[in-house]
This record gives C-alpha cells, sequence and structure tokens, in this order.
C-alpha cells in the first residue's frame, strides 16, 4: 500500500525514516520522509505473521517496503521500533507503543486528544496534548476477551473473515450479549448462541458491544475529553466503532469517535516520525559538539 501526502514547503535537509510497529499477529512498516513540513508517507505495508519465523516474516517485510518506496537501507537516517521489536536487529532505536500511537493518532487525525490502541492481546486507552504527549493512560486486564485475537477466534468459529466481522455486525438487529468477560468462557458462550441459531450478525454485534463496553470504562478512567481516535489492528473494524460510540451515547460522555482509513498504522506512523525527530536532536547535538 502506497500513499502520498505531498509537503508544501522544503527545508534545507530531507531525513528519511522508517517505523516498524512489530505486534503479535502482524508487522507494520511505515517509511516517511520528513523536511520540516507535514512529513510525506512513501510506503505503509503490512505483513500477517500466520505462525511463520518472525525473523523471516520481518526481513522480507522490510526488503518490500524498501521496493515499494523505491529506496534503499543506507538512505534511510533512522530506523525505529515500536511494540515487539526487539527482533528487529538493524533497529536504531526504539520507542515505547503509547507514545507512538500518540504521535500517529496526531499526525493522521489532529483534533485527536485520546486514543484506544486496540491490538490482538490488549487494548489501552490514553489522554494526550494537542503535541501527542500523554497525560493518561489504562489498559485492559490480561484477558484477551477484550482483543483482536478473540475476535480473529470467534470469527475462524464463525466460519467468516475478519472483513466480514465490522459490515455483519453493523446489520444486526437483536444482538446477543456475551455474559462473560473471560475469553474462554466467552468463547463458550458464542459456541451455545450458534447451537440455538443466533445470527451470526447478532452474535457479532453483542461481542462488539461487550467489548465497546469495556473501552467506554478505559476512556472515562483516564479522563477522556473531545475527540477520540480508535488505532491498532482493530481500527478499521466498523463495527467495533459503531458500538464503541453507542456505548459512550448510553453513557451520556460527551465524546466524538473517530478512525481514519490510515489507523492501524498509527504505531508505524508515529516511530518514524519520533525517529525522524530524533535524528535531528543527535545531529544537531554533533554539529554543537564540533
Amino acid at each position: 500500500m502506497s500513499v502520498t501526502d505531498v509537503s508544501p514547503v522544503a527545508t534545507e535537509e530531507t531525513v528519511l525514516a522508517a517505523g516498524l510497529d512489530v505486534g503479535s499477529s502482524s508487522v507494520k512498516i511505515v517509511i516517511v520522509r520528513e523536511d520540516g513540513a507535514r512529513p510525506e508517507i512513501l510506503c505503509a505495508r503490512t505483513d500477517r505473521i500466520r505462525r511463520r519465523d518472525l525473523r523471516r516474516v520481518l526481513e522480507e517485510s522490510w526488503e518490500a517496503a524498501l521496493s515499494d518506496a523505491g529506496i534503499e537501507t543506507n538512505d534511510i537516517a533512522y530506523i525505529a521500533t515500536t511494540g515487539e521489536g526487539e527482533l528487529v536487529e538493524f533497529r536504531r532505536g526504539h520507542f515505547y507503543g503509547m507514545t507512538t500511537h500518540a504521535r500517529g493518532a496526531i499526525y493522521l487525525m489532529p483534533e485527536t486528544r485520546a486514543v484506544i490502541d486496540i491490538g490482538a492481546l490488549h487494548a489501552r486507552a490514553m489522554k494526550i496534548s494537542d503535541q501527542s504527549r500523554v497525560l493518561s493512560y489504562r489498559m485492559t486486564s490480561q484477558c484477551a476477551s477484550g482483543s483482536g485475537q478473540f475476535l480473529e477466534n470467534v470469527a475462524r468459529y464463525l466460519g467468516i473473515t475478519l472483513e466480514d466481522i465490522g459490515p455483519l455486525s453493523c446489520s444486526a438487529s437483536t444482538p446477543e450479549m456475551v455474559s462473560s468477560i473471560c475469553a474462554v468462557l466467552a468463547e463458550t458462550d458464542v459456541i451455545n448462541m450458534v447451537s440455538r441459531g443466533i445470527k451470526t450478525g447478532d452474535i457479532l454485534k453483542g461481542i462488539h458491544l461487550s467489548m465497546a463496553g469495556r473501552y467506554v470504562k478505559l476512556l472515562r478512567a483516564v479522563g477522556a475529553e473531545g475527540t477520540v481516535a480508535i488505532t491498532g489492528g482493530l481500527a478499521a473494524d466498523s463495527g467495533l466503532a459503531k458500538a464503541v460510540r453507542e456505548k459512550i451515547a448510553e453513557d451520556g460522555l460527551s465524546l466524538e469517535v473517530i478512525t481514519h482509513p490510515m489507523s492501524i498504522y498509527a504505531g508505524a506512523i508515529g516511530a518514524a516520525l519520533w525517529g525522524a525527530y530524533r535524528h535531528r536532536v543527535l545531529a544537531k547535538r554533533r554539529v554543537e559538539v564540533s
């Protein structure tokens, strides 16, 4: 996937930086060109791990990203990782996930003042400033029923694709609520629903509402205000976003929930942008020392 967001102004130095967001289920890579104005995204790609050797996935995904951008590794001034980036041996620096998702969300949706980052194994809510500073945060518990992996397991059992989940949930008329927040017990609930003939869309909508309820509690805990951006692997799930909006309305909160077509890349974008910034800071220090 290639995206171009051309900067209208250029400065003397143009910096190429890359961000690699390494998750438990996929690797996301973004390469940006930063010249002091609005950065330009040269490429953005995601590759599923699917029980493959992670080092091999990283290597293949990196080479494909360079090809998409039409550059070589030596052209990149700073390679930054986030998430589980320890296996990226060619990285120059690593940034914590909350920091990168906050920065990526502000880049994509400048009005953002809170973020729900929903990954394969956990979710977290953050209240942030207009400069992407994390002011407060809360995470879900160890149980995976509020995560992408749980939804993926349910989709596999229901015989549908991940892309089908959102539209089916949005079409639901009588959602069937999941009774437990435990992933194992919740999957048992789903099996029982199927045996009772509950429609797939109603099952998914009930699951989405259950997950959304947990996220709204996190937003309350961090004192979220204004506009909330959804990032991470489930950001493209239209059914989940709709459920979050419904729960927010039900709780009487004055929050607006938004997403962006590139929300799943927020972590990688943030890593690349922080990498470019760090490169400039280090370069300036070297000049001052010399």
